[in-house]
């Protein structure tokens, strides 16, 4: 499954080491471009968690699976994250200083048109 949206969050990474040797993992919010935006948590796993394009503001498009499991009669589900890439529907990042420019070519110093 894809889904697109835009990071909001990148949570702290997880590591650790079990049997299979040692682990890592990575959590991210993204936030999807809906008329009724939907907040998803998406795990990555191993050399997946580390991605250049986890950063908060980055429009992304996700594949993931969605994988359940029971545990003491209560079910879990996670959005397990396999590819990232870009979105080409990013939105412009503000930046810290706004210029503003007015043309003045087309008013002469001399000209007073108000009728006051």
């Amino acid at each position: 499954m894809d889904i697109t949206g835009t990071i909001i969050e990148v949570l702290l990474p997880k590591t650790g080491e079990g049997k299979n040797g040692k682990w890592k993992k990575q959590e991210v919010i993204l936030e999807t471009d809906e008329q009724y935006p939907k907040k998803i948590c998406f795990s990555f796993w191993g050399e997946k968690a580390e991605n250049p394009l986890f950063r908060n503001g980055t429009a992304v498009k996700i594949s993931f699976d969605l994988e359940s499991r029971e545990f003491n009669g209560r079910w879990y589900t996670d959005a397990k994250g396999w590819r990232v890439e870009p979105s080409g529907g990013a939105a412009p990042q503000p930046s810290d200083e706004e210029s503003v420019y007015y043309d003045q070519t087309n008013s002469p110093e001399g000209s007073d048109d108000l009728p006051f």
